[in-house]
């Protein structure tokens, strides 16, 4: 059965910010590596730890987009 519109934007806006998310724990693992090199590593570990519980609401966003997409959430009015 097909997603309905509200459904399909609830997918949609989780499937974004969980790209946001990933993009942006990589600038931060990018960024805590040149802090590293340059002999800041308790700023380094700091944002290395961030970009670690970016990715895991990144994973759980991802999770919960497909369980929009299985129907095991579903959105009742759309806004």
């Amino acid at each position: 059965m097909p997603l309905t519109k509200p459904n399909q934007q609830l997918r949609r806006d989780l499937k974004e910010a969980a790209a946001l998310l990933k993009w942006s724990g990589v600038d931060l693992i990018q960024a805590a590596v040149r802090l590293s090199e340059a002999g800041q590593e308790d700023e380094a570990k700091e944002l290395m730890i961030l970009a670690l519980s970016y990715q895991a609401t990144e994973d759980k966003l991802a999770g919960y987009a497909e369980e929009v997409k299985a129907g095991g959430i579903v959105r009742d009015r759309g806004e």
